[in-house]
């Protein structure tokens, strides 16, 4: 039996899956996808925020306030990509200068450091790619962009290396009272006792809560399409850039990512399926021209590829977060939408914050290491540190192979993904880029299948995109009827 179970491996379970192994207990993190982050989070945009959208008496805003200054320790600890840019909120009009100040003041309420109400001349100071017809607008400093998967697999590899058992392809089917706290069934018939249960099950934590008996809610699933412009386009800003907000979404964005490519969107849809992952023509058009208004420089021959996430809204839009009043030792994680990402080390505070005060005992382990030592990448050494790469190499011929030319991701780093346990395409691309780049796999996915093949003794045919049946080849190599997917 484990003192802790958290179902979930998105950024919330990750985090909270990380603080657990900081103490002496022991922890279970559960996924019912192939891979960690698989959810909710691989979609995600990638902002850390900077606390002044959402007023202080919601949940979100005062977690939102609390994580963002976590992030540069973390990243100290841990080596994801993460910069803070800043933040900017373009206003084309008096009328929006309005809500700018609303902005602000929630901000300021907030404790955003550095928050200012900025004009025109002081906007295009700050983000020269701006429209010149801006009218003023608010920056905040303390805004930044990571790589959110990346930032999953690095809390979780952490969290392993520090005892926390991970599961993965495991879905909670059934769950029952037994003396000392709960078992836990999945759909594949494989078993987990545990004191305590944390459900932060993202878009199914609806469907967790039942299972439990515990409280009935209903997580609405709201798309979000984004659409992603090539490594350097014209168009790149050095600051996150916002529109003024509406009632219920935070507009369409332009967002510099770490790795230096271009992101636009998200759009904002109510929708009824979980699995509805697609994309169309007519919110491709509405993201540019919406786009476009704030930064007139962004062209559709620059993208390279579009998806959407989904966001798991609850009604009111606030986080939900506490011990169940319907069933014991079961601690609610429902709704995490944005700020989810920024707030997520606060929010394994908050939950460790519960286990505590209702008798988890979780005192610190002597032995608890919070760093990862990452190898060095070929694309971050460059010409830089010519030297230091040829020693590398010279070490490791494998990382002098280049496998992906977009992204020059070696065959040393597929390697490395593999043996952390990434063994979907989607899994060594969110932890490598290797397909990220312009061509998106054309010239890098058969090369990565053979070496997961080869380092896992896989068939190539057994290989697949996600996990589930998302296989690239049908058949048998070398078989008549065999064929790529």
């Amino acid at each position: 039996m484990v003192d802790v179970a958290v179902i979930g491996a998105g950024v919330s379970g990750a985090a909270i899956a990380r603080r657990l192994s900081a103490c002496a207990v022991s922890v279970a993190l559960v996924e019912r996808a192939a891979d960690v982050s698989f959810g909710v989070s691989k979609a995600n945009s990638g902002i850390i925020h900077a606390a002044f959208h959402h007023k202080s008496t919601t949940l979100k805003a005062r977690l939102e306030a609390a994580g963002n200054p976590m992030f540069d320790r973390l990243q100290a600890e841990l080596g994801f990509p993460f910069k803070r840019v800043g933040i900017i909120v373009a206003a084309f009009s008096e009328e929006e200068m309005k809500t700018v100040e609303i902005l602000h003041a929630r901000g300021v309420d907030n404790g955003s450091p550095g928050i200012e109400i900025a004009g025109r001349d002081r906007m295009l100071a700050l983000e020269p790619k701006l429209n010149p017809d801006v009218h003023g607008g608010l920056f905040a400093p303390s805004g930044g962009i990571i790589e959110p998967y990346r930032f999953v697999f690095a809390l979780v590899e952490n969290a392993v290396a520090n005892g926390v058992q991970l599961f993965i392809n495991w879905k909670v089917a059934a769950a029952r009272r037994i003396a000392d706290g709960w078992l836990l069934e999945s759909s594949s018939d494989e078993r987990i006792e545990a004191r305590w249960v944390v459900n932060a099950a993202g878009l199914h934590a609806d469907e967790v809560s039942a299972i439990f008996g515990a409280e009935h809610y209903t997580i609405s699933p709201r798309k979000g399409e984004e659409f992603l412009l090539e490594r350097g386009c014209a168009a790149l800003p050095s600051r996150v850039i916002f529109p003024v907000p509406s009632h219920n979404s935070k507009g369409t964005l332009v967002i510099p990512t770490v790795e230096g490519t271009l992101m636009l969107g998200p759009t904002a849809e109510e929708i009824d399926d979980k699995g509805d992952f697609s994309t169309t023509p007519d919110n491709l058009e509405r993201v540019f021209d919406l786009a476009a208004r704030m930064v007139p420089q962004v062209s559709r021959r620059d993208i390279i590829t579009s998806f959407a996430g989904l966001r798991p809204a609850l009604p009111g839009n606030d986080f939900y977060i506490d011990m169940s009043r319907e069933v014991p030792h079961f601690i609610q994680v429902a709704g995490i939408q944005s700020p989810g990402l920024t707030a997520s080390p606060a929010i394994a505070e908050r939950v460790t914050e519960l286990l505590q005060a209702h008798g988890l005992v979780l005192s610190a382990r002597p032995d608890y290491n919070p760093i990862i030592r990452r190898p060095p990448r070929m694309r971050e050494l460059g010409t830089a540190e010519p030297d230091q790469l040829e020693w590398l190499v010279a070490e490791d011929p494998s990382r002098g192979h280049v496998v992906c030319r977009c992204e020059t991701v070696t065959e040393a780093e597929v390697v490395e993904a593999i043996r952390h346990g990434h063994i979907t395409l989607d899994g060594i691309k969110f932890y490598t880029r290797a397909g990220m780049g312009r061509c998106q796999g054309g010239f890098c996915t058969y090369r990565i299948m053979q070496i997961i093949a080869r380092e896992t003794g896989m068939p190539i045919e057994a290989i697949t995109k996600r996990g589930g049946e998302s296989v690239l080849v049908t058949g048998r190599i070398g078989e008549p009827g065999g064929h790529t997917a």
